[in-house]
């Protein structure tokens, strides 16, 4: 497995609305740890600050982008709810992150990441690029 990464990585939360059940003070603890978890990543130079994304928005897909789907995945009650980007060198290092995500304890989970260095579709280009001169070297 490799686990050097020079760009990063992007831990994915994922869940339910899970908070609704919760009375104020409850709210404000899990919201307090949150904080001070990412204010300690950030402070060690390991995080960025990211965003808590909305429960709405829309699916775009289909040839020419005609296929409309409310979204997030509106036949699924768990969506993607926020993110956090990492700035640290190993894959084990974010992963070690993501497992002290106070989140967690409610039943959240966190996709970790690996941010690409470069995007896949050039990557292919170059290699069907790399294949036609061959065939007519």
């Amino acid at each position: 497995m490799s686990t050097q990464n020079q760009n990063g990585y992007m831990l994915l939360y994922r869940s339910d609305e899970w908070y609704e059940a919760l009375s104020h003070k409850e709210l404000q603890k899990v919201i307090n740890q949150n904080k001070a978890w990412i204010d300690r990543l950030t402070a060690q130079g390991k995080a960025r600050p990211g965003h808590a994304l909305e429960r709405k928005g829309a699916i775009v897909s289909g040839k020419k982008g005609r296929v409309l789907s409310d979204g997030p995945f509106a036949e699924s009650k768990e969506a993607i709810g926020g993110y956090l980007l990492l700035d640290v060198e190993t894959l084990e290092e974010a992963i070690a992150i993501a497992q002290s995500s106070p989140s967690l304890a409610y039943g959240t989970s966190v996709e970790v990441r690996p941010l690409a260095e470069e995007c896949p579709l050039d990557v292919r280009a170059r290699e069907l690029a790399r294949e036609e001169q061959l065939v007519h070297a």
